[in-house]
């Protein structure tokens, strides 16, 4: 056990689900979503070789439903080359600390979210005003305070390669936190979009319950720059996935998504931004 690596003070049990927790599905055959309480992860590797990275750390104290997941596919006792995380809201470095020390791997994010990684920097605290519903509402309970993953966490290599995954490239796609990145694979424009896009209304409790099938802006209550939010869909739609998963919500594949990835991006300020909130500038254009 590493005794340098620490949560926040503010690190809890979220008591929330949704009725996909604990479910997976293969979204390619090296591609694997599983959805801890109401936020997904990734395991993109061979099953045959056993070799695979993993992408997110789920919500606080789910270490053991992670690991069970995990060796449910690749094989008891079976570990990750590496953890890479998109960002570092709590509800994707949640049980980061506990597989760290089970598995003893690196771990890689962006430079930009570092400080929120090593214990410099809390993010801000959700805005419970923004309109959506009521987890935008509780989202000023939300843990933000900073971990601490000490010598384990390393920054992306600058080229946008991947560690261990050759065939995908990390695109920075800031707004719902610095350092947010989202990972594409040219070859089956497969796109897995963290938080710069959720396919289920993130602010909404029923939405979260039911895991609705949406296609929506990052969740309003934590995001915090929304012209670089605009920016990032725009790169991203830039893309033409054909088939992407995103932090929150079911898989979205072919016409639906190049259609409402093209209309989220054009009409963004409308749909995405919300109309007051303490991360709405009025006094400029988004």
């Amino acid at each position: 056990m590493d005794s340098s690596m620490y949560y926040g003070n503010d690190y809890k049990t979220i008591p929330m689900t949704s009725r996909k927790r604990n479910e997976g599905r293969e979204v390619t055959p090296d591609v694997y979503l599983y959805t801890v309480q109401f936020v997904n992860l990734y395991m993109i590797g061979d099953i045959v070789s056993g070799e695979f990275v993993l992408v997110d750390a789920g919500t606080p104290n789910r270490s053991e439903d992670i690991i069970a997941a995990v060796e449910e596919r690749f094989g008891k006792d079976s570990r990750p080359k590496a953890i890479i995380l998109t960002h570092g809201h709590f509800d994707h470095v949640g049980s980061v600390i506990e597989l760290v020390n089970h598995w003893d791997v690196p771990v890689y994010a962006h430079e930009l979210e570092l400080p929120y990684l090593t214990g410099k920097e809390s993010y801000p605290t959700g805005d419970s005003t923004v309109e959506g519903g009521l987890i935008a509402k509780m989202s000023a309970a939300f843990p933000v305070e900073p971990i601490n993953l000490a010598s384990h966490i390393h920054s992306l290599p600058a080229d946008g390669t991947v560690p261990h995954l050759p065939d995908f490239k990390w695109i920075h796609v800031p707004g719902h936190t610095p350092g947010q990145v989202a990972l594409f694979r040219e070859k089956d424009r497969l796109l897995i979009a963290a938080d710069a896009f959720v396919t289920t209304k993130q602010e909404s409790l029923y939405h979260v319950l039911t895991q609705k099938k949406e296609l929506s802006g990052p969740p309003r209550y934590l995001t915090t720059d929304w012209p670089a939010a605009k920016e990032s869909i725009q790169k991203l739609a830039s893309l033409e996935p054909i088939i992407s998963v995103t932090g929150h919500g079911p898989l979205m594949q072919g016409a639906e998504l190049t259609e409402k990835l093209k209309h989220l991006a054009n009409q963004f300020d409308e749909l995405a931004v919300p109309s007051h909130g303490k991360f709405v500038d009025d006094s400029s254009e988004v």
